[in-house]
């Protein structure tokens, strides 16, 4: 499963790097494939090994917010491993076909 999320801290400033950081740490010492982009970080694993680390991502940047804002988009495919960077390559095949 892949599942691509935002978390965002609402009234903690003007700032939201240094508490978005800490949930992206979180990511990357879970030992789970991620990828952090401008705008989502994207992780792979089983559903209940990325819903733990959703929430304690989501808890961490509650540590130093008094609202977190949420989004998460999930894709569900049994049987695709390394969907993070197959879906990519498929891609870029596909570019590669029509010039």
């Amino acid at each position: 499963m892949l599942a691509a999320f935002s978390i965002t801290p609402l009234g903690a400033g003007d700032s939201v790097g240094t508490a978005v950081a800490e949930a992206v740490r979180l990511v990357r010492a879970s030992g789970l494939p991620n990828e952090t982009t401008s705008m989502f970080t994207t992780v792979e694993g089983e559903w209940d090994e990325v819903m733990s680390l959703l929430k304690a991502c989501t808890d961490r940047v509650g540590e130093v917010a008094l609202r977190v804002s949420v989004v998460i988009k999930l894709d569900i495919r049994p049987g695709h491993p390394d969907a993070l960077h197959a879906k990519v390559r498929s891609i870029e095949g596909h570019l590669g076909a029509t010039g």
